[in-house]
């Protein structure tokens, strides 16, 4: 059969080369193996039908040296011999299915390990295809490998950390692991556990807003107050409720200081208190203990003009009551 093949289209056209030739196969191969493996490259993207005689005579090589070649790529896997001629592998996926090629054996475990060999390399490849165009870097596939063994993350988890760090423009391997890194810390292994740690982060989220606004401030906030909120609702496990209880005593201040804010939440964790009814009756009960010790040191007629006013919480919380 004879294809024809407009000239003028050809003088635009490409023809591809993965980056891994040069990192696997270029420097074990002979300059004229390298010579034929491209002429053949070219030639498959357009299914030409061509004779180890016509490639001599086409590349000005000996018949032995065509013969040679084809046998050195046909042993590295880069091309596939059949009835008909040769197939040109994709070299890339070659890559990746040596780095997850299962080892066949009877016992339990090694059933185990080439399904999720099968499943890492099928998570990787779609990485490959949805975040690098299909011409991902042969490192990125020993890191992801090295990323998989270290957090223990599932495929899901590992296709939707490079999801997020494309959304941020920022698919760059330091990036990459320092979100990693961050939600290894956060346990997360499953998607599971990530739809939950988003959910969490959602509400963190509303929660910085809902705080910034009832305290009228007109900025962003800082890194250190965002760290304050933190602590509050991730560390302390307090809900807005219990926040806005503590927001509430702001309300006479004219610059309202996050770190006095902090000082009331923090006693309030230190004395176990877990729910908003549980805060606002600590609240009455230092209130009611402050009145009768006045009621008492009235009544015995002694008078310390050095005694603090409990009714300030500003002094009430620079030496918190112990709990009994």
């Amino acid at each position: 059969m004879k294809l024809e093949q407009n000239d003028k289209s050809m003088l635009f056209s490409y023809t591809d080369l993965p980056d891994v030739f040069f990192t696997e196969y270029l420097s074990q191969a002979k300059g004229d193996y390298v010579k034929v493996y491209l002429y053949m490259l070219f030639l498959s993207k357009y299914n030409k039908d061509v004779k180890i005689t016509d490639l001599s005579k086409k590349l000005s090589l000996p018949f032995n040296i065509i013969q040679e070649a084809l046998s050195f790529w046909e042993n590295q896997g880069a091309l596939t011999k059949k009835s008909t001629g040769y197939i040109l592998n994709n070299l890339q996926e070659k890559e990746l299915l040596a780095l997850y090629s299962p080892k066949l054996t009877s016992s339990p475990e090694s059933s185990a390990q080439v399904a999720q060999n099968k499943s890492r390399a099928a998570a990787i490849e779609s990485i490959n295809n949805q975040y690098f165009q299909g011409v991902m870097s042969p490192s990125w596939y020993n890191d992801i490998d090295l990323w998989f063994k270290k957090y223990s993350f599932d495929e899901q988890v590992m296709i939707s950390l490079f999801g997020y760090c494309f959304e941020k423009s920022a698919l760059h391997r330091n990036y990459v692991q320092t979100v990693a890194e961050a939600w290894h810390k956060n346990n997360i292994k499953t998607f599971t556990d990530l739809d939950g740690y988003y959910q969490k982060q959602e509400k963190l989220n509303l929660i910085k807003k809902s705080t910034a606004k009832k305290l009228g401030l007109n900025r962003p906030l800082t890194q250190f107050e965002e760290a304050y909120i933190e602590k509050w609702n991730v560390d302390f496990g307090y809900s807005q409720d219990i926040i806005d209880i503590a927001l509430k005593k702001t309300t006479s201040k004219a610059n309202p200081s996050f770190d006095y804010i902090d000082k009331l939440i923090s006693n309030w964790n230190e004395h176990g208190l877990k729910s908003s009814e549980e805060v606002q009756n600590y609240m009455k009960e230092l209130i009611e203990k402050n009145k009768r010790t006045k009621e008492l040191e009235k009544k015995s007629g002694f008078q310390n003009y050095d005694q603090r006013n409990y009714e300030n919480f500003d002094s009430l919380y620079a030496n918190p009551v112990s709990k009994k």
